[in-house]
């Protein structure tokens, strides 16, 4: 018999994906440090809403740009000690020249371009071990929604270091990684879409995003 996952069991990546694959009505585990995190139930305006407002901001652009793709909770296979869970990840693709490669047994492995966490009574990992954990795997940009302060945190990879990327004069963030991905926070952060959508078009209309469209072929 395969034991269960319990929070704080200290295991090891091989073992965490054993007993995670015995237990198919687990939704999310992940393995941090060495530690499996087993979050609460999911509750639906602080986590499930912006959960679906961060991906589908993310998937309108992936539709605008080929060669990038996104995904939902998915687990990634960081390093021996590390296996989150994010809540959503968009990486290039790995034949377009990508960072992350997709295993024989379809699992994220390497540090995607950009990961993006939903943060409300988790804040406090997400902001301190998820974050030393996704700057030591060399992730590129690290998005973290804290729903309750109504605050949004986007940190760029700068010389092995996180620095926090500053808006610019009209309110918008700007990727790095992926040119015309750009975000009214003020928008996201008061659950207005449409706004968040009409920001995106204005960046996906860039020239810096046609040349990456080219770019990626």
């Amino acid at each position: 018999m395969i034991p269960p996952l319990e929070p704080g069991d200290q295991l090891t990546r091989d073992e965490f994906e054993r007993r995670y694959d015995a237990m198919p009505r687990l939704k999310k585990a992940e393995l941090l440090e060495g530690v499996v995190h087993i979050p609460s139930p999911v509750r639906w305006k602080t986590h499930a809403v912006p959960h679906a407002h961060v991906v589908g901001w993310l998937g309108v652009y992936r539709a605008s740009t080929p060669g990038v793709r996104v995904g939902d909770n998915c687990s990634v296979r960081l390093d021996m000690d590390s296996e989150p869970q994010p809540d959503a990840a968009m990486i290039i693709e790995p034949n377009r020249g990508g960072r992350v490669q997709i295993s024989p047994d379809d699992y994220v492995v390497g540090g995607p371009e950009l990961v993006a966490e939903v943060a409300a009574s988790s804040v406090s990992i997400e902001l301190t071990t998820k974050l030393h954990i996704y700057r030591r795997n060399q992730v590129q940009e690290y998005l973290v929604w804290r729903v309750l302060e109504q605050s949004f945190d986007w940190f760029v990879l700068r010389n092995s270091q996180y620095e926090r990327l500053s808006m610019d004069e009209a309110g918008f963030y700007k990727s790095e990684v992926f040119p015309g991905l750009w975000l009214d926070a003020a928008a996201l952060t008061r659950f207005d879409p449409a706004a968040v959508l009409r920001g995106l078009q204005k960046g996906l209309a860039s020239p810096e995003h046609a040349a990456f469209v080219a770019r990626l072929g």
